[in-house]
């Protein structure tokens, strides 16, 4: 069983149920990972057809084969369960990236939507054990210039993961 990091990016959903009565629902994602749970920011206000465009961070272990999402509705004094979606890991983990797909977003066993998420998995590398490897500082270098942060020397290619699928719609 791989061993790394799972980079989830939850971009929207669509033709979600509202649950609200008066007034749009506001939908958020609680996703689990055998035992690690995250929640998205709430879409206020955003009913049906919610929008995140956040990304999550987990730690893949032995036994990691799925990745749960609950969508659940914000109300006040209550929180409504909207769906749920599963998303078998065993491609991700193979390919390394799945770029955005839409899952169906299920409550009892009845269709109640789409989830849209990326996902992006970089394995362990043998022997890293989360000690010794090559380290960076930003220190001066003898010219007096900064070497900065490995995000720095390359050109910032690690930053902006966020809007890695930006353009797929």
């Amino acid at each position: 069983m791989p061993r790394g990091s799972l980079e989830v990016f939850l971009v929207s959903a669509k033709g979600l149920e509202d649950m609200d009565i008066f007034g749009k629902m506001d939908p958020y994602v609680i996703m689990t990972l055998r035992t690690q749970e995250q929640k998205s920011s709430v879409a206020s206000g955003q009913g049906s057809e919610p929008a995140w465009n956040e990304n999550f961070l987990f730690n893949v272990s032995e036994g990691a084969e799925e990745l749960k999402l609950k969508i659940m509705d914000s109300d006040v004094g209550s929180e409504d369960f909207v769906g749920e979606a599963e998303i078998p890991l065993r491609a991700v983990f193979r390919e390394g990236t799945i770029p955005p797909t839409s899952y169906n977003v299920v409550r009892d066993k009845e269709f109640k939507g789409e989830i849209k998420v990326g996902l992006t998995f970089t394995p362990e590398q043998r022997g890293d054990h989360g000690g010794g490897g090559r380290r960076h500082s930003s220190r001066p270098d003898r010219d007096g210039s900064s070497s900065g942060s490995d995000d720095e020397r390359d050109g910032g290619r690690r930053r902006g993961r966020r809007n890695r699928f930006a353009d797929d719609d």
